[in-house]
């Protein structure tokens, strides 16, 4: 009956923290509607270079790097319902942004224009939402919970990046890009509806909260052992279809699919090994494992060794953000709790917006067979910082 009874509460507690990253799904379901539609869209329909459809998509991230700490700062003092209220109203908004550029399809400048606020709109909205469900869920389930929180908002986040980006395409091929706007729109809608049904809730500390500068210096050791992880998933994720097309291989989309298919095994099924061995040995072991998946496609002769690395290393990363992540809130009280996910966050962000130019910079300076030999590389840098923070961590511990 106890058994029964444990089951029964960890199920409960499952079904609470899916509720809130809900919204998190939502956000970036619509953010991959248009993920691999708008560059198209500006360089083919718009006819602006690529290097314009570049920034302008890019502009994005810059927008959700700002507004990051924005939102953790709205969680800290007015509770996480606001930040996703926001979030959704500005999605909303978005949408509609998009639907004026399909009607000004023949003015090219309006069009451009009206893309990059709505670029900007979206990454506002982006850096709203990307912690304040984590932070909606652990304040209902408890901060024993945090880990599966982060795991579970990371499998929203990039699933529905997943599905959102090929469902955006066919949208776009068959109706055209006005009715993604309008599927935009209704998320947007239901999202915000469905946040405004939820009962807000106010992290309670009895600490004053913590500067904005002060709570990144805390997370940045964390933060950026995670940027140096994300560099592998981001070569990996944005470069393997051009790797298999250099080397005349075929397989690519498979490549991805189970380089996806175990991020998001590890993180279900592993999401205990945080709570059970701790963050920094969690972290260390799955850096290490996305060292030896990156080391195998380096060194791999066909493309069946390309494949098991890329699962192996999508495996490795899976829980590298959410065991640094429970390492990073631990430093900060409860009162900075949302500035410390928000601030956390901005380190993938940074990192997944520099590994396109940087890459991209090493293929063409010194060969594309450069590219998973430099990656792995970054990927041990981010190995041997967790590793230090750990053995300075024990070493403090055996001196007090």
């Amino acid at each position: 009956m106890q058994v029964e009874n444990q089951s029964q509460s960890v199920s409960n507690v499952n079904l609470i923290i899916i509720s809130y990253v809900a919204f998190t799904f939502l956000g970036y379901f619509t953010i991959g509607l248009t993920l691999a539609v708008l560059p198209a869209y500006l360089h083919g329909n718009l006819a602006f270079s690529t290097m314009i459809a570049g920034i302008v998509i890019s502009i994005q991230y810059v927008a959700t790097f700002l507004f990051r700490g924005f939102g953790g700062k709205i969680v800290d003092k007015r509770g996480p319902k606001p930040a996703v209220m926001m979030s959704m109203a500005g999605f909303i908004f978005s949408g509609f942004l998009l639907l004026a550029v399909a009607f000004l399809k023949d003015y090219r400048i309006w069009s451009l224009g009206l893309l990059v606020v709505m670029r900007l709109v979206t990454g506002f909205s982006e850096g709203l939402v990307g912690a304040s469900p984590i932070n909606w869920a652990i304040f209902k389930v408890g901060s024993t919970h945090t880990a599966k929180a982060i795991s579970y908002n990371g499998i929203g986040n990039y699933g529905a990046l997943a599905a959102g980006a090929p469902l955006g395409v066919f949208i776009s091929n068959s109706f055209g890009i006005g009715y993604i706007a309008f599927f935009i729109i209704l998320i947007g809608i239901a999202g915000f509806i469905y946040a405004n049904s939820k009962m807000n809730i106010i992290g309670i500390s009895k600490e004053a909260p913590q500067s904005f500068l002060h709570v990144l210096k805390k997370v940045t050791p964390y933060g950026l052992c995670l940027a140096a992880g994300g560099i592998g998933f981001g070569a990996i994720s944005t470069f393997i279809t051009l790797y298999y097309s250099y080397l005349q291989w075929d397989g690519a989309v498979l490549c991805l699919s189970l380089f996806s298919a175990m991020f998001i095994l590890g993180r279900l099924v592993f999401a205990n090994a945080i709570n059970q061995y701790g963050g920094m040995k969690t972290a260390i072991a799955c850096l290490t494992m996305e060292v030896v998946g990156l080391s195998v496609i380096a060194v791999a002769i066909g493309p069946v060794f390309t494949l098991i690395g890329a699962g192996i290393a999508g495996l490795g990363f899976s829980l590298v953000f959410p065991a640094l992540g429970v390492e990073a809130v631990r430093l900060i009280p409860a009162s900075s709790q949302g500035a410390a996910l928000g601030n956390y966050g901005l380190f993938i962000d940074l990192s997944l917006g520099i590994t396109g130019p940087l890459l991209g910079a090493v293929s063409t300076g010194f060969g594309m067979n450069y590219l998973f030999p430099f990656s792995l590389c970054m990927v041990l840098l981010g190995l041997i910082l967790a590793v230090t923070i750990l053995y300075k961590r024990q070493k403090l511990q055996v001196a007090n």
